[in-house]
């Protein structure tokens, strides 16, 4: 049987090895990517100075709809609990554009748009760099992401089996890594020993990751926990929940964006921004002042009762971590373990910004705290920095792991080669 499972092993990692080593170390390296950028860009994270209490919400979005083009309008802002934290202002379009504010002042500190790095290393981790075409009926850089990991799901558990020591005493040896015994035994031991300790994590960034390749593995995954979805739908559209009208109590929600698109933001560029003569840009002035205030105008009723929503859902919710209003609905999310896309729900009327619905986390349906928590537990944020290091540490070794394997097989063949 151990023969079998080590025919199974080896010739499943030869082929997919190469792929399986490029998964594991673009996973790992967008691990601390929100750390990452708050440690080199703090200036768009963190205001300088903390003066007073934040502007009042509709002075904040006024500023902001003024710098806007007329195409691109405020879907939502985001507000942390930490009050050195700046907004984060989502904006309609293109796709995930925001702005990061300075609550205090009103400036506008910087655009939201993804390091080039971690652009990269998400693409290749996603889609091998590939893209969908609309002439392509198969998008083969998904499609070879999401085989290579199934293959890696069997690679790891024929491993296992090979791993289990035939005694006692060859256990210790099972699980050390030995230095001083030469370069071969230590990579020997790294691949044996590192590969075990490394298994049961890299099992669930696999199985929890293959929910965004196949459609049918989705349906078949959320139906193991008793959640029925349609095999075509969305992994985000799994199933949403409805909101219930309910006495108002006390919680609220959140509605954090996923890292697990990939696309840059594109540049955002203020109306009236070109060379013109003195004469049309004084022309020009009077029609831009007036074009500003019918937008303020024209938007203001989106954002009219923000600032009550956020006075209301903050006291009621005292230690709320993040706090995201949009056009009549708001989520209110906590520093909490577990599911980091957990979130209470409200509903408030545009016209007077009474809360008319409430659907708190607890209530909601089973496929959307599933959604959140394979997320969660797929990039390993679900226990905070330190589950973060261990998915790290394990992401390392998945990317040694092939690399080891394929020195101990050359030098094998080479040793056999020799004999003859």
């Amino acid at each position: 049987m151990r023969k079998v499972f080590s025919k199974i092993h080896l010739w499943l990692s030869v082929p997919f090895g190469i792929i399986i080593a490029i998964t594991c170390i673009t996973g790992a390296s967008l691990i601390f990517e929100t750390e990452i950028n708050e440690l080199t860009m703090p200036n768009r994270y963190f205001v300088k100075e903390v003066t007073g209490q934040p502007l009042p919400l509709n002075e904040l979005m006024r500023n902001v709809v003024r710098t806007l083009p007329d195409s691109v309008s405020i879907t939502g802002v985001a507000i942390s609990s930490d009050p050195q934290r700046t907004y984060q202002v989502n904006l309609s379009k293109p796709r995930r554009a925001a702005l990061f504010i300075n609550q205090y002042t009103g400036e506008i500190i910087d655009k939201n748009e993804r390091i080039p790095f971690f652009t990269f290393m998400f693409r290749m981790h996603r889609w091998l760099l590939d893209s969908m075409k609309p002439d392509r009926e198969i998008f083969w850089g998904k499609m070879i992401v999401g085989v290579s990991t199934i293959m890696f799901v069997f690679v790891l558990l024929s491993g296992l089996v090979i791993w289990v020591p035939r005694s006692l005493k060859g256990l210790k040896n099972r699980l050390c890594i030995a230095t001083k015994k030469g370069q071969h035994r230590f990579w020997f031991d790294l691949h044996v020993a590192g590969g075990f300790y490394a298994t049961l994590l890299l099992l669930v960034m696999a199985l929890t990751g293959l929910t965004w390749s196949f459609p049918w593995y989705r349906s078949a995954f959320y139906t193991v926990f008793g959640v029925e979805v349609q095999q075509g739908a969305p992994h985000s559209n799994a199933t949403q929940p409805k909101v219930k009208k309910e006495q108002i109590t006390s919680q609220s929600t959140l509605a954090q964006n996923s890292d697990d698109s990939s696309e840059n933001s594109q540049s955002l560029k203020p109306r009236g921004e070109g060379k013109r003569s003195a004469a049309s840009q004084r022309e020009a002035g009077g029609r831009a002042d007036s074009n500003e205030k019918s937008k303020v105008v024209k938007h203001g009723g989106t954002f009219r009762h923000w600032q009550q929503i956020f006075n209301e859902l903050s006291n009621n919710n005292p230690t709320f971590k993040q706090l995201v209003i949009a056009d009549g609905s708001a989520n209110v999310s906590f520093a909490e373990m577990g599911n980091q896309r957990a979130s209470d729900k409200y509903v408030f009327s545009k016209d007077s910004g009474k809360i008319t619905a409430i659907e708190l986390y607890e209530n909601q349906s089973k496929a959307n705290k599933i959604r959140g928590w394979i997320y969660s537990v797929h990039v390993g944020n679900w226990g905070g920095v330190i589950t973060k290091i261990l998915y790290f540490v394990a992401a390392l070794l998945g990317t040694i792991l092939p690399l080891t394997g394929y020195y101990l097989w050359i030098r094998r063949l080479i040793k056999k080669n020799s004999r003859k």
